[in-house]
């Protein structure tokens, strides 16, 4: 089976799609029990949302790394994920789609969002030949995910427990057998964008 270079891979409907997010206790803990974003997490920095459970689990390392250990499921509109992916850009330059690095510079200035191209990851968090979308939100695009995207209250991944208590609490759903992980995972599937 042949994969594209680069894919939105997520758990999504027709109207949602889920997205990840890794945060420490202080700023995840409030947001599961308030059902929404609240201080202490701050809207003036930028949040990267992650449609690719996998590439979330690899960067926090499956909830073990300090201020990641809650990882956040948040279910938003499509309609505001293609409206962040419409006024994207490439986190860094690419000659190929802008006409020099100063018209790149000055669009990654001003744009709301950020699109970044990470390898996607195996169970066992290896790299894979194809790349995964990791998308920055900043200003406008933050206020608008806050306010007006989320339609699902956040809530702790299930695929990690919070207060491990046994060895095999601590591992994650791919360090026995393959087939057993992948049954432990949400079904995340290439995801079609609109133009």
């Amino acid at each position: 089976m042949s994969v594209t270079a680069r894919q939105i891979r997520a758990r999504y409907s027709a109207d949602t799609i889920t997205v990840y997010q890794a945060y420490s206790p202080q700023i995840g803990a409030p947001a599961v029990a308030a059902g929404w974003f609240v201080a202490p997490f701050k809207r003036d920095r930028m949040t990267w949302i992650k449609p690719s459970f996998l590439w979330m689990m690899y960067r926090c390392g499956w909830a073990t790394k300090p201020g990641q250990e809650h990882v956040l499921a948040v279910e938003i509109t499509r309609a505001g994920f293609e409206w962040a992916l419409a006024r994207a850009c490439l986190s860094h330059y690419d000659r190929q789609l802008y006409e020099n690095k100063a018209d790149w510079s000055r669009q990654l200035k001003t744009s709301p969002a950020r699109v970044q191209w990470d390898p996607e990851r195996s169970l066992q968090l290896q790299a894979l030949p194809y790349r995964s979308l990791q998308l920055g939100l900043s200003g406008e695009a933050v206020d608008r995910y806050v306010d007006e995207w989320t339609v699902e209250n956040h809530r702790h991944h299930p695929h990690r427990p919070r207060h491990p208590r046994t060895a095999e609490d601590r591992r994650p759903p791919g360090s026995g057998s393959p087939r057993a992980g992948r049954t432990r995972l949400p079904a995340g599937r290439p995801a079609p964008a609109t133009d």
